[in-house]
């Protein structure tokens, strides 16, 4: 069934020839010739489409679309005769989808219940949609039983309900941007746009222009206006991350922003305004940084109002098993393979350091996952810099950890592709002869 329809039309010939056209369009029918008839049925029967006339014998149509738009979620199309087209024009007011003049031809109806089952589902989806999103954004999902990670979920339950400005500190990987996300859907502002920017990925010529937007002719290039990230966070949030990579012209502009809640478009004469909540992010010591004239003081005191200090992982241990059946969880459920560590990778996982914090951890987790044949990961299938052990690890040089990195993520692609060089080498951005290299040079000649 295309879907379920609740039909109220009291003149018989127009009922029964639209109910015939409904159900043979697929649709599951339910029709009354009374509006309070309908109405009963609606407290028993869910419908995703409604259609009724606006003229009943017993009851206003305008009453059965107020109780439907009131507590329930199907649209509503109301049929209205030749010369009653206020009245179709009120019931839009009201919440009806659309409306349709009688006489109408019957594919122009079909048409118009297509639309509307469109809209529905549109929304549903939408619904869904942010329910998944608030879900996996609430605290429960930032993993952590130690202490201070228990101080840090506190320290969010308590901004997240304010409007504060707040500073995430701490380590590359260490999830400052799942903390930003976390705090913005669980805010009042959770309904509005999150707009997230990395301030390091972008040319010092261009960051102005992404967070202010730029006028049509502001500069060469500039071949049609185009809003910044602070327009289009307007009523929401921006999470501007790695702040402390912000040259110092740009700061300025971002305390104006911050203080004022005003800024200009990049070749623009119109003051623009922005209800804004700010977060921000670093893994810089930005009192270094302001010692050392990168930052300006005035533009650190007003983004430090509440600071959020995420530890590393290696000040965390006691959350590493939990993070790793979390991660793992994850991975299963996507890959649909019931998978674990054996008890020797376990362990040479719990005595790692994780530099690259939990980041890392989830990516070594993804590979094993990936390129295990068995359900259960041998210590063997570990990284070689992980097998070492965390002693060994600290005498390995960047370049052959860079190097066991890169023979990781090639096997991936490799896997992906099911040895199609190719194909892999294109993924990886690299000429087929550098794959061939690279693969020779890491003992992967048959490429798994």
């Amino acid at each position: 069934m295309k879907g379920s329809v609740l039909l109220i039309e009291d003149e018989k010939l127009m009922r029964v020839t639209i109910e015939d056209a409904l159900k043979s369009a697929g649709y599951d029918v339910m029709s009354f010739d009374t509006g309070s008839e309908a109405l009963k049925a609606l407290k028993n029967y869910s419908f995703d489409i409604a259609v009724t006339d606006v003229r009943l014998p017993d009851i206003d149509g305008f009453e059965i679309l107020h109780e439907i738009t009131r507590s329930h979620a199907a649209q509503v199309i109301v049929m209205t005769a030749f010369g009653t087209i206020k009245d179709a024009v009120e019931a839009m007011k009201l919440g009806a989808f659309d409306y349709i003049t009688k006489p109408f031809a019957l594919d122009e109806f079909l048409l118009l219940l297509e639309r509307a089952m469109d809209v529905k589902h549109l929304r549903e989806d939408n619904i869904r949609l942010r329910k998944d999103i608030n879900r996996c954004y609430s605290l429960p999902n930032i993993v952590g039983e130690s202490d201070v990670m228990k101080r840090v979920l506190a320290l969010i339950e308590k901004v997240a309900g304010s409007d504060a400005t707040v500073l995430i500190l701490g380590e590359s990987g260490t999830g400052k941007e799942l903390v930003a996300t976390t705090v913005h859907y669980q805010s009042k502002r959770k309904d509005k746009p999150l707009i997230k920017i990395n301030c390091a990925a972008l040319p010092e010529g261009l960051i102005e222009s992404e967070l202010f937007g730029h006028e049509k002719g502001a500069f060469t290039g500039a071949i049609k206006r185009k809003p910044g990230r602070f327009e289009l966070a307007n009523y929401g949030t921006i999470f501007l991350d790695e702040i402390g990579d912000l040259p110092l012209s740009t700061q300025a502009k971002i305390l104006r922003v911050i203080q004022e809640r005003q800024f200009e478009r990049i070749g623009g004469t119109v003051t623009l305004t922005a209800d804004v909540r700010v977060i921000t992010a670093t893994n810089k010591d930005l009192e270094e940084e302001v010692k050392a004239g990168r930052f300006r003081e005035d533009l650190y005191y007003r983004l430090n109002v509440i600071p959020i200090l995420l530890p590393s992982l290696r000040e965390r241990r006691e959350d590493i098993p939990g993070l790793i059946e979390f991660l793992m969880g994850k991975y299963r459920s996507r890959l649909s393979r019931d998978i674990r560590f054996s008890k020797e990778a376990f362990e040479e996982l719990l005595a790692y350091d994780f530099p690259g914090n939990v980041r890392e951890l989830e990516n070594i987790i993804e590979r094993c996952v990936t390129l295990s044949m068995s359900e259960v990961i041998a210590k063997e299938e570990l990284p070689s810099f992980i097998v070492k052990g965390a002693q060994s690890q600290r005498g390995l040089s960047l370049s052959e950890v860079a190097a066991d990195a890169e023979k990781g993520h090639i096997m991936i692609v490799l896997k992906s592709t099911r040895g199609n060089k190719t194909k892999a080498a294109e993924l990886l951005g690299i000429s087929r002869k550098t794959l061939w290299e690279k693969m020779n040079a890491y003992g992967m000649s048959n490429g798994l």
